[in-house]
């Protein structure tokens, strides 16, 4: 075919598709991955920012879904404990809704079902005398708490992306897949990149992870007729002014039947959060509705002392859940779970297209995903995942503190503050922004109160960043504390690095290059 031949090529740079490359190159394929935009442009960086077991999900009687999530809870923890960490949940009892017995029921099963080991158990709590009633309005005398987990969900992708490509994986970003098509027990596949270069590639499977393209991309790439549907359902969230000062969540129950949560984040803030809405528009253009905005208001507004309004939003985020089309009468009904369809007879190149999926069970479903494929590869590599850290994470999940204070100790000039923020976002990795920097000015140029020129340079070089958004929306949110002058700057500062040798042919081109 004269084209580079691949075992696997990954359609697809969410956290589905950079896990499964990762997963495929570290058993001794050769991988792979194109994705249209960034990193975790879509659905992958729009999710409530929860490693989660789903208590809601006890309610649909998913088990297995709760139990393997329960699970994958704690293997992940362990992987990444830097941008991963325990969170605890205030759950006020709502007269009139669930009863007191039933949600205590559900939580000893949410303890016991995926063999907690790190976090604590579920508590009671009177909030008349606990910090965490203070907030709320005085009717909300009594609440459980228990723990889940916390996750910076486009560094996770990133990250996946990272050790894949270390491993020997071939990551390409702002790579569109034009046309794949079957060549006998190949795939002969046209890619696209920035400036319209084109380049063929050949697999011998293809893994369409394209999240809320997974039907578009059967039905137009690859030619399908009739192509399995998805559901794409929307999940919108609000960030608004800090409403509390503790470090707990709220999770809160609405009269509809869902939850909604009320978590810190970025310190200076409180993330509310989510809807579940149908949407049938194009996924690349998905953005909350004045519906929507209302609907959280209502829910923060029922349970918060303080009104809330749309004078204190300070950003709002929209993300489709690519869901698997079940016949579920409503949004908030369909299953999570991910389905994995296989296509391919006797002698032809495999195709797999993932639908659904949670981003807690992203390993797990790696794990089937390349299960489902061994028939093609029998000779790969066992499972391995689930032991092995993520970059950055090689230290113990109680030692973030001392990785501070390491990190401190090495570069004395940093603020508490900013050596926090380093930690969590590249954890042992930090020395490796910082170089051998003497003194703050040895960074370079600052770009609002945090993001200095030599991180830029590191996310540009090792993480495939390429535009602003990139860096101040998805590797971090310190979009968050910059102004749209500081933005402006760091978008024209990253235009020029790009054009310099040091950068011309690098991971984000679409000319080949790994590790």
């Amino acid at each position: 075919m004269g084209a580079e031949i691949f075992d696997i090529v990954v359609i697809g740079g969410g956290v589905n598709g950079c896990g499964i490359a990762r997963d495929a190159v570290g058993r001794g394929l050769k991988v792979l991955l194109a994705e249209q935009s960034d990193l975790a442009s879509g659905t992958s960086s729009a999710s409530t920012k929860l490693i989660h077991g789903g208590l809601r999900y006890l309610e649909h009687k998913e088990f297995r879904l709760v139990r393997e999530a329960l699970i994958e809870r704690e293997v992940l923890l362990r992987a990444a404990p830097h941008i991963i960490w325990p969170l605890r949940f205030v759950l006020p009892h709502h007269k009139g809704l669930r009863p007191r017995w039933l949600i205590r029921l559900g939580l000893f099963f949410y303890d016991h079902l995926g063999g907690r080991k790190l976090l604590p158990g579920t508590r009671s709590v009177d909030l008349r005398h606990d910090a965490a009633g203070a907030p709320l309005k005085p009717g909300f005398t009594h609440a459980f708490e228990y723990s889940d987990c916390w996750v910076e969900d486009a560094r996770l992708v990133a990250l996946n992306a990272r050790d894949a490509a270390e491993r020997g994986a071939e990551i390409l970003v702002r790579t569109r897949c034009s046309e794949a098509r079957r060549a006998g027990h190949l795939w002969r596949i046209q890619l696209e990149g920035a400036g319209g270069v084109r380049r063929e590639v050949a697999a011998r499977a293809l893994v369409n992870a394209t999240g809320p393209w997974v039907s578009s991309f059967l039905g137009g790439a690859v030619g399908m007729n009739a192509p399995d549907r998805i559901r794409t359902v929307k999940g919108s969230h609000i960030v608004v002014e800090k409403l509390f000062d503790h470090d707990r969540a709220y999770i809160f129950q609405n009269a509809d039947g869902r939850i909604c949560f009320a978590i810190p984040y970025e310190h200076d803030f409180t993330l509310i959060g989510t809807t579940d809405a149908d949407f049938d528009g194009e996924p690349g253009k998905v953005a909350i509705s004045e519906a929507e905005v209302d609907y959280l208001l209502a829910a923060a507004n029922e349970y918060f002392q303080a009104s809330v309004t749309r004078a204190n939003i300070r950003w709002t985020y929209a993300g489709i859940r690519p869901l698997y089309d079940d016949g579920a009468s409503k949004a908030q009904d369909a299953t999570r779970d991910y389905v994995l369809k296989l296509e391919g007879g006797t002698g032809e190149a495999p195709l797999l297209s993932i639908f659904g999926g949670k981003i807690t069970t992203y390993r797990r479903l790696a794990e089937a995903a390349l299960d489902r494929l061994k028939p093609t590869f029998p000779a790969m590599a066992a499972p391995w995942t689930a032991q092995a850290k993520l970059p950055g994470g090689d230290f113990a999940v109680n030692a973030f503190a001392a990785e501070v204070g390491s990190l401190s100790k090495r570069y004395p000039f940093l603020e508490l503050k900013e050596a926090r923020r380093l930690v969590r976002a590249y954890g042992t990795r930090a020395a490796q922004v910082l170089g051998d920097a003497r003194n703050a000015a040895e960074l370079g140029r600052r770009f609002g109160p945090s993001l200095t020129a030599a991180e830029v340079d590191y996310l540009m070089r090792e993480e495939w960043a390429t535009q602003a958004d990139d860096i101040i929306w998805r590797r971090s949110k310190l979009g968050l504390h910059m102004t749209p002058a500081e933005q402006a700057a760091l978008q024209d500062y990253m235009v020029q690095l790009e054009r310099t040798p040091a950068f011309a042919g690098g991971d984000h081109e679409i000319a080949p290059r790994r590790g």
